[in-house]
């Protein structure tokens, strides 16, 4: 049986490739047409340089296992990463789930959120705070932080006072603060620049990342 048309479509954007992937198909065309693309048609056009890729799966409601089909059909081709897998519904979670929790996360403490997190509070050195989200520490962060947990790329860090022992947003880990060459104790943020993990002042927020915070309390 032929594989309908426009079941995967791919599109460039500025900082790589956008995956659509139709949403009322059946998911064996959607696969089909997927490694139709990435090893007939695209294939001279995908391959070079490591491409960060976002997947977009619109309202297509998907197991753990269809994710990860999708995610192996993909990682075969060396040069592609994957920035993030989301449908519209987990999208709208991701940035409408905001989290806040106040108190201190001590040495050998964890605390965790599916979603985007506002702490009030300090975490201190052997503490540990993780989201699938961005993180917003209004006190000293001087433990670990990891946000965009599940692989969200997009994720920030943000703190009154960012000397974490690490950062790691999705799968990428911060190189040691020492070597970050920067004092001073305004507000600072941690994002994504192509894969390598920058530092910067709050104030440029909303032109890196305007998507942020876009989103009402839990």
């Amino acid at each position: 049986m032929a594989v309908k048309k426009n079941v995967v479509t791919i599109k460039g954007v500025k900082d790589g490739l956008v995956f659509l992937m139709n949403d009322q198909c059946a998911f064996e065309d959607l696969i089909a047409e997927l490694k139709h693309k990435l090893e007939k048609t695209h294939h001279q056009f995908l391959a070079g340089p490591l491409v960060q890729v976002t997947i977009q799966f619109g309202e297509r409601k998907l197991s753990e296992i269809q994710k990860n089909i999708i995610a192996e059909i993909i990682k075969n081709h060396g040069n592609l990463v994957i920035r993030s897998m989301e449908t519209k519904e987990e999208k709208e979670k991701s940035r409408s789930n905001l989290k806040v929790i106040k108190g201190i996360v001590r040495s050998g403490q964890t605390v965790s959120h599916e979603g985007n997190m506002l702490f009030v509070g300090d975490v201190n050195p052997g503490g540990i705070i993780t989201a699938t989200g961005d993180i917003w520490i209004m006190g000293s962060l001087r433990g670990t932080a990891h946000a965009g947990a599940k692989g969200n790329m997009e994720a920030t860090i943000a703190a009154s006072y960012l000397r974490p022992t690490q950062l790691r947003i999705a799968n990428v880990i911060s190189r040691p603060p020492e070597e970050w060459g920067v004092q001073q104790s305004y507000m600072e943020f941690a994002y994504l620049n192509n894969g390598t993990m920058e530092i910067d002042k709050m104030v440029y927020l909303h032109k890196i990342r305007p998507q942020s915070m876009q989103f009402k309390e839990e």
